[in-house]
């Protein structure tokens, strides 16, 4: 057994609060210093730790060393006053290397989920040399308006010409119902949350309620503040100086990997990416929405060792 694995079957990390100024970010590393580093960014409003740990499990057992840690204003991260100090995407993608810096890693194969997916493209184009390979998973292209597209979606205008799809009617109706609300117990938050991971989710694969039940009972738990992570929209739409044509600057081995009912990003948004990235490859996942459900954890695991081994 990986000396990493417990008994039990749970992880054992080795933790790390991370200086980026005047922030602190926690981190968590996983496996063999030696083995080739795979940095995981999560999306936005999401924790470290909603990277599952049987992902984590499966990438340290197929020799990987693994690092996963939370986004400023989410988990056991510094909070921030976006009021006074706003930052961008472009500051939240300056926290990763900042992260590899602290656990002594040069270069990192990067796994990027939602927005992390936009970082790591973003750190693709911008810093090459800390790169050895890239994974958008359930991602966008770099420098798609997102904001824009959801305000002429909910004003009910058509998309614009030669524009990527909006999110889902489903979602957007769903997402204005289930803001974190921290007044809420663990377990009345953890229940209130369950409708927008069903339609995240999507209708194909089975839904397990205890699964994000629990997963949610976590963030609750880890959370300094369960609303600062809605920084991340102001973040998302502040101007961004890169576009999809920058994309073409990446030389990293690239991995697009997608599923077929995402409701956030509908699958042309990962057949733009892969187009614009060169030679990059596009590997569509039969009914993933956009989460990770354990069952999948193997699947997704497999895809990013034999990326990663290749790179």
């Amino acid at each position: 057994m990986n000396r990493n694995a417990l008994r039990d079957g749970a992880l054992g990390g080795r933790e790390r609060t991370v200086r980026v100024g005047e922030l602190e970010l926690w981190a968590e590393e996983f496996g063999n210093p030696s083995h080739p580093a795979v940095l995981l960014v999560m999306g936005a409003q999401a924790q470290g730790t909603q990277w599952n740990d049987g992902i984590v499990r499966r990438l340290v057992d197929g020799g990987r060393r693994v690092v996963r840690y939370d986004h400023r204003d989410t988990g056991r991260s510094s909070t921030v006053d976006y009021a006074s100090r706003p930052y961008t995407v472009a500051d939240m993608a300056l926290d990763a290397p900042a992260v590899l810096d602290a656990f002594g890693i040069g270069r990192a194969h990067l796994v990027g989920a939602s927005l992390g997916g936009v970082i790591a493209q973003r750190l693709a184009v911008t810093r090459p040399e800390r790169v050895l390979s890239l994974t958008s998973l359930s991602s966008q292209p770099l420098g798609t308006n997102t904001s824009e597209q959801v305000r002429r979606a909910l004003a009910g205008e058509p998309p614009l010409d030669g524009e990527l799809p909006p999110p889902r009617p489903e979602l957007l109706a769903v997402l204005a119902s289930t803001l974190p609300d921290p007044e809420l117990s663990r377990e009345a938050y953890a229940v209130s949350r369950l409708p927008l991971w069903r339609v995240l989710h999507g209708p194909v694969l089975p839904f397990d309620e205890r699964e994000y039940r629990a997963m949610e009972e976590r963030v609750h738990a880890r959370a300094r503040d369960l609303r600062a992570g809605l920084n991340h929209t102001l973040a998302g739409a502040a101007p961004e100086e890169l576009t999809v044509r920058d994309l073409a600057r990446i030389s990293a081995p690239t991995l697009v990997l997608h599923g077929t009912e995402d409701p956030m990003y509908p699958l042309p948004h990962a057949e733009a990416t892969a187009a614009a990235i060169p030679g990059a490859r596009l590997v569509v996942v039969e009914g993933l929405g956009h989460s990770l459900p354990a069952a999948l954890d193997g699947r997704l695991a497999d895809e990013i060792l034999r990326h990663t081994a290749a790179a």
